[in-house]
């Protein structure tokens, strides 16, 4: 099977390495980048001598008979990317978010609805083993109906967003899209639930300042001392994320919360932060029933059930995997499949839609100060 990539990026690169691992019979036939040169030297050290290199996504498109698509731009182009692939129909394999703005999330919208494309949208969390047995508990009715969710993501390498090429609010959307779109997906695929409004709030506390805009740590008189540096870090890092994170060009807020309330009428609670370090890190959520709570953690593994009527605590611990906790390799695997036509998506484009509406939605509202309805008017 022949994929035709645009934007090879260093995201895409590793679910393409899934990709081939999951079916032997796929190939990267022919890469859209503005790198090209750079990415072909790369990829002929590693054997690669067949793949064709365009200039343009539709040359690609117009020119090699592929048999699915795969999209790795930076963010802001992801929808203009992925309707250039919609209107030739071909399976298609799309990073998130899916949109930046309102504007391209309702052009990709009608697009989609106008194609015949399959599509899988990079939500590896949804298919982890965790929130599997998390949405396979709550379904048991051991906990009673869902009435109160309380999730949060305590970011341990935020610094990825203030130094690195993520730092530009116009290429990335802000980290509600960044990084909340991810934990909105999976708490949607467990509730099963359409959320109706949004309120939300966003700080910028720690990383701002009034250092020289484009400054580098190399070139900053305080690298030695503070804490942020890049240069007396023990990790090899890009050149191109290396940036002061307390420059006056630095964007993004550094933490952000939001309120969703649901058609039912229960609320969810999200907070997500980008300035805490080491063992402070968490992700995960509280799933609240009459009868008991469902909790769980990413980086620890543990899923707790609390029984409200009993003194009975049930605990589960799953190994975390690689790749996004294990996701990746799910969603690789039924990318493939797609392709051959024997499995529909387990991460559609239509969930790729409604997680993109929450976070612009919550963007909307922390910048208004207003409540927000998630809907398509």
């Amino acid at each position: 099977m022949k994929i035709g990539v645009i934007g090879y990026g260093l995201r895409i690169s590793h679910v393409i390495k899934e990709v081939l691992k999951a079916d032997a019979d796929c190939r990267i036939e022919a890469i859209v980048d503005v790198r090209k040169d750079q990415i072909k030297a790369k990829l002929l050290e590693q054997g690669w001598d067949h793949i064709k290199y365009y200039d343009t996504p539709e040359q690609m498109l117009e020119t090699e008979q592929l048999d699915g698509a795969m999209i790795g731009t930076r963010c802001n182009l992801h929808t203009t990317m992925g309707l250039k692939v919609l209107q030739h129909d071909l399976p298609l394999y799309i990073e998130k978010p899916v949109a930046t703005n309102y504007e391209d999330l309702l052009r990709l919208k009608q697009g989609y609805e106008a194609s015949k494309s399959p599509v899988v949208v990079s939500f590896p969390l949804r298919v982890t083993s965790i929130v599997e047995l998390v949405k396979e508990i709550i379904q048991s009715g051991k906990i009673g109906t869902v009435e109160h969710v309380q999730a949060i993501n305590n970011v341990p390498y935020g610094r990825v967003y203030f130094q690195s090429w993520y730092r530009n609010e116009e290429e990335t959307g802000g980290l509600f899209l960044q990084k909340a779109t991810h934990d909105l997906d999976y708490i949607q695929a467990i509730l099963g639930q359409r959320p109706i409004t949004v309120c939300a709030m966003t700080s910028k506390q720690i990383f701002k300042g009034h250092k020289s805009a484009g400054l580098k740590c190399v070139d900053c008189e305080d690298n030695r001392t503070c804490l942020e540096s890049t240069v007396h870090t023990a990790e090899v890092l890009d050149p191109t994320w290396q940036y002061c994170c307390y420059a006056k060009d630095t964007g993004n807020e550094d933490s952000g919360s939001a309120l969703f309330q649901y058609e039912s009428g229960m609320h969810m609670s999200y907070s997500q932060n980008f300035f805490i370090r080491n063992g402070a890190a968490a992700r995960g959520a509280r799933f609240m029933g009459y009868k008991g709570t469902v909790d769980f953690d990413f980086y620890t593994g543990i899923v707790k059930v609390h029984m409200h009527h009993t003194a009975r605590v049930e605990t589960y611990e799953i190994a975390a995997g690689s790749n996004h906790f294990g996701g990746d390799e799910k969603l690789a695997r039924n990318f493939t499949e797609i392709m051959k036509k024997t499995a529909s998506s387990i991460s559609t484009l239509d969930d790729g839609l409604m997680s993109a509406l929450m976070c612009i939605k919550a963007q909307e509202s922390a910048k208004t100060g207003t409540f927000q309805t998630l809907n398509w008017d």
